[in-house]
């Protein structure tokens, strides 16, 4: 059974091999400065850990009073299915303060997973794409 608690210090290397393993760096730049910037931006850093293993994680932004963008939900492939995302957002709730609205964009092979969680779908996101 993981434990989870907030790591505001999670080092880069393990945020990396944590998104290999999950599969997320498939989906996005995983250099040092770029993961750096990711980490020391974050407001809210929950980690889940089996014994001293990076397991699974969630990085936020919030304002701590209306919303909180849940930027990054990653689980180790190996331990999926075993309820650690949704606890993770749970916990990550929680240190946003439980009045926010809890927002994100799914990668496409995880859409199926929110609204099982009982996370509601909105019809009106926009984004504009980085350079």
């Amino acid at each position: 059974m993981p434990t989870y608690q907030l790591e505001p210090d999670l080092t880069v290397p393990e945020f990396q091999d944590l998104l290999e393993r999950s599969t997320l760096a498939e989906r996005r730049m995983v250099d040092d400065a770029c993961l750096e910037g990711m980490l020391r931006g974050a407001d809210i850093i929950v980690a889940a850990r089996e014994g001293d293993l990076l397991v699974g994680i969630s990085r936020a932004i919030s304002d701590f009073h209306y919303c909180t963008y849940l930027a990054d939900l990653a689980v180790d492939v190996a331990y999926q299915r075993q309820g650690i995302g949704k606890q993770l957002i749970q916990q990550t709730h929680e240190a946003a303060g439980l009045n926010t609205m809890l927002i994100l964009l799914s990668a496409p092979d995880a859409a199926d997973f929110y609204p099982h969680i009982g996370m509601a779908q909105h019809p009106s996101c926009w984004i504009q794409m980085g350079e």
